[in-house]
């Protein structure tokens, strides 16, 4: 990893369950990132806020509740309106394999299903931003 980056981890909707977000929170943590967890029933805009507010590099959006076609693009959308499209979007939780394309389509980098070894999950966060680092010229 080429410096530490931020990432907000995010719960949006309704969806109460958020060990597994703060699962995550903890490894990347633990993998070098700065972390800022948003806690649970954030809305797209809080999330959107949270992201241009840290100054985040990625969003890790943690979502189990079958909202995720609907909240994703908001969130997405948001960043593109607030001039944050270059904040890698990552999604989490439970994705139904149909779906996945979908949300790469409108912009998600990664979907990460249950059962993804988080060392794993850290790494591809560091290469991806690492690349767009390169990208970017920073």
């Amino acid at each position: 990893m080429k410096r530490p980056y931020r990432v907000v981890v995010a719960k949006p909707g309704l969806d109460g369950h958020d060990r597994g977000a703060k699962v995550i929170a903890r490894a990347l943590r633990d993998a070098g990132f700065e972390v800022v967890y948003t806690g649970l029933h954030q809305t797209p805009e809080q999330v959107v806020q949270a992201v241009v507010e840290e100054d985040a590099d990625a969003v890790g959006l943690s979502l189990l509740s079958g909202a995720h076609l609907t909240l994703v693009p908001r969130v997405v959308e948001g960043l593109a309106a607030q001039g944050r499209d270059d904040v890698l979007v990552v999604v989490g939780g439970i994705i139904p394999e149909d779906d996945i394309p979908t949300l790469e389509e409108l912009g998600v980098a990664q979907v990460f299903t249950p059962g993804a070894p988080l060392p794993s999950i850290g790494a591809w966060l560091a290469e991806a931003l690492d690349r767009r680092e390169e990208t970017l010229g920073v």
